[in-house]
C-alpha cells in the first residue's frame, strides 16, 4: 500500500496501538503557544494539526545535548568500550521543516568519517510527517528555503484533507506500521483530488517570504560579508546561544572528559556547543577567529545560506522561525535578510 487513509477520530487508536509497539514521541502542548516533542503513550494529548514548530526539534533524539561516546576503566589495562546510546522509536508529527533538518544532518554526519553514533541512531527512528495547510506563524519562512511541500525523508506523511488524513506510505517500516496499527485503508481517486485541492489551496497561501530567489541567496551573501547588518547585530545579540540550540540544523559539539576521583574510571562525552559562544572559534594561544559577537552572528547565518549551500546544494536554514522566536535581543531572521537585501540585491 503506498497511499493509505485514516479518519481523524481513528487517530487515538494510532498512536496508542502504535505505543504499545515501540516508543512514540509526538508534538504535545504547553502552553502559552509553546509544543515539545515528548513522549506519549496515547493520542489524547497529541497534537495534529497546525501547530508552531516545537522549542527543540527532533535534532535532540537524533543527537542528543549530551551523548557518551566510550567508558573507560584502567584497573586491568588499557580497557575501552566505545558506547553507542540509542533506542528505537517512532516521531509523529514532523513538519516538512524538519524533515529538512533531519535531511541536511543526514547529510553532515554521512561524510567520511561518518559519524557512526549518529548513523546508527538514525536507523533506529521512523519518521512520521505531517503537513503544514497554514502558516504556523510570521516567522516561518518555508516557503524562500522550498521547505513548504513535503521532499522525502519519512516513512509516512500525514496531510490533512478534511474528515481524515492522506497518508503517503514511503518505506518499509511505513508499511509495517500500516499493517501493525489497522486502522488505515486503501486511498482512492476522491481521496487523491482532496490531496491535490489541499496543494492547489497552498499555492495562494504560501508565498515568498523574502524577495529573493532561492538560488540567489548564496551571491547574496557573498556581497555581503563587509556589511553594516553584522555591525547592527553586533551591538543586539547578547551570545546567549538560543538561536543554535533550537535550529535543526546547528550541530556544533564539544568533547569533554569525566574521570572520577581516582583517575581509574571515566567516560568520554559531547555535549552541544554554539558558534555564538566566545571560547568556540578560540584556538591555542588564546587567539580567536571570531571576537566580536557581529563576528559571530555572521557565521551563523553564512552557515545557513552561504557555506553549506555552497558544499550541498542547498540552503540549512529550514524556515521554521525558531530562531527568531528563541531570541533574547528580538533578532529576526527574515528583517536581517530584508536589510542584507535593501544594501546589496
Amino acid at each position: 500500500m503506498q497511499y493509505a487513509i485514516i479518519n481523524k477520530d481513528k487517530v487515538d487508536d494510532f498512536i496508542t496501538r502504535l505505543a504499545v509497539q515501540e516508543k512514540v514521541y509526538a508534538p504535545v502542548a504547553r502552553g502559552y503557544d509553546n509544543y515539545s516533542f515528548e513522549e506519549v503513550t496515547s493520542g489524547k494529548n497529541v497534537v495534529s494539526g497546525r501547530y508552531i514548530p516545537t522549542i527543540l526539534p527532533p535534532k535532540k533524539y537524533f543527537m542528543p545535548q549530551r551523548e557518551t561516546l566510550l567508558e573507560y576503566n584502567l584497573t586491568e589495562g588499557q580497557n575501552m568500550n566505545a558506547v553507542v546510546e540509542y533506542e528505537k522509536m517512532a516521531i509523529f508529527g514532523v513538519h516538512t521543516c524538519d524533515l529538512a533538518g533531519i535531511q541536511a544532518m543526514n547529510m553532515v554526519f554521512s561524510e567520511k568519517p561518518a559519524d557512526i553514533n549518529y548513523l546508527i541512531r538514525k536507523n533506529k527512528i521512523t519518521i512520521i510527517g505531517l503537513e503544514c495547510i497554514e502558516y504556523c506563524d510570521q516567522n516561518a519562512s518555508c516557503t524562500l528555503v522550498h521547505n513548504h511541500l513535503p521532499n522525502g525523508g519519512y516513512d509516512m506523511f500525514f496531510t490533512d484533507i478534511g474528515d481524515s488524513f492522506f497518508v503517503h506510505v514511503a518505506t518499509q517500516a511505513g508499511e509495517e506500521i500500516i499493517e501493525k496499527t489497522k486502522v488505515f485503508y486503501d486511498a482512492d481517486a476522491p481521496h487523491m483530488r482532496l490531496l491535490e485541492q489541499v496543494r492547489e489551496r497552498k499555492k495562494k497561501i504560501f508565498h515568498d517570504e523574502v524577495p529573493i530567489e532561492y538560488h540567489e541567496l548564496p551571491e547574496l551573501f557573498q556581497k555581503s560579508f563587509d556589511s553594516k547588518v553584522w555591525d547592527n547585530l553586533d551591538s543586539r545579540c547578547i551570545a546567549c546561544g538560543n538561536c543554535t540550540a533550537v535550529c535543526p540544523t546547528c550541530y556544533c559539539f564539544d568533547v569533554k572528559e569525566e574521570p572520577d576521583l581516582s583517575l581509574v574510571q571515566g567516560k568520554r562525552y559531547r555535549i552541544w556547543d554554539s558558534c555564538q559562544s566566545e571560547p568556540f572559534a578560540k584556538v591555542s594561544g588564546g587567539e580567536s577567529f571570531r571576537k566580536m559577537q557581529g563576528a559571530r552572528q555572521r557565521h551563523r547565518y553564512f552557515r545557513k545560506f552561504k557555506y553549506q549551500f555552497d558544499k550541498y546544494s542547498r540552503p540549512h536554514c529550514t524556515g521554521c522561525g525558531r530562531c527568531t522566536r528563541a531570541c533574547m535581543a528580538k533578532i529576526n531572521l527574515k528583517e536581517t535578510l530584508n536589510a542584507l537585501i535593501a544594501e546589496h540585491a
